[in-house]
C-alpha cells in the first residue's frame, strides 16, 4: 500500500520522537529493550525507519517512554510562529496560546505607579504569572507591596486583590493569564480600564 506524504511525514516524526524521548531519558537501546521486551535490533530498525510501525508496538513504546499514545503520534502544528495582536492605545502585545485558547500571554510597557486607592485593586478567579523584562515593578497583593526587579517573576492567585505599576520609572512586563484570570480581566475591562494594571487591555 502506498503511503501518502502526510502519513509518511507522521511516520518519520514518530520515529524521531521515539529516539528523542529515549535519549532524553538517558536510555540505551538495551535499556528500552528491557522495558518493552523488544529486541535491540527491532528497536534500532524502528528508530531508523527500517521496520514498519505497528499500533501495538506504539502502545508499548509510549508506556515505556513515560508518555501516551496520543502524545507519541501527535502531529506537528503548521503554525509554529505566531504574531501578536497589538493594542497601541494601552501599549500591549497579546499572544493566544494554541494549546489552550483560553490562556493569553501579554507584554506591556508601563509608565504609571500602582494606584494609591485600595478600592482600585482587582480580585477575580484565576491565576497570573508575570516577569519583569526591564525596569522594576510594584505588585500590590492584598496588604503587601512587593518590588519585582528585572528578570524576577511573580505568580499569584487573582482572588487576592491586586494591581501592578512601575517602581519609579518605565518598566516592561510579560504576563500569562489562565482561562479564569483572562475572563476576570475581560469583564473588568468591559466596564472600565481605569488603573495601571497589566490587565488593562
Amino acid at each position: 500500500m502506498l503511503m501518502t506524504q502526510a502519513e509518511g511525514g507522521l511516520d518519520s516524526l514518530v520515529r524521531k520522537r521515539i529516539r528523542a524521548l529515549r535519549v532524553a531519558q538517558g536510555l540505551s537501546l538495551e535499556d528500552l529493550a528491557a522495558r518493552t521486551r523488544f529486541s535491540q535490533s527491532s528497536l534500532s530498525r524502528i528508530e531508523n525507519g527500517q521496520r514498519r510501525l505497528a499500533l501495538d508496538q506504539l502502545v508499548v513504546l509510549a508506556k515505556a517512554l513515560d508518555t501516551t499514545l496520543d502524545q507519541l503520534v501527535e502531529t506537528a502544528s503548521d503554525d509554529v510562529i505566531t504574531s501578536p495582536a497589538i493594542d497601541g492605545a494601552h501599549g500591549l502585545m497579546r499572544w493566544a496560546l494554541k494549546s489552550d485558547p483560553g490562556m493569553s500571554v501579554i507584554r506591556q510597557r508601563m509608565t504609571e505607579p500602582p494606584p494609591d486607592n485600595p478600592a482600585r485593586l482587582r480580585a477575580h478567579p484565576g491565576r497570573e504569572w508575570l516577569v519583569v523584562l526591564s525596569g522594576a515593578a510594584i505588585l500590590l497583593l492584598g496588604h503587601r507591596r512587593l518590588r519585582i526587579e528585572t528578570n524576577q517573576a511573580a505568580e499569584f492567585p487573582t482572588m487576592i486583590p491586586h494591581a501592578i505599576g512601575t517602581a519609579g520609572g518605565p518598566c516592561e512586563i510579560m504576563g500569562i493569564f489562565d482561562r479564569d484570570a483572562r475572563r476576570g480581566h475581560q469583564r473588568s475591562d468591559d466596564k472600565k480600564c481605569d488603573g495601571p494594571s497589566i490587565a488593562c487591555d
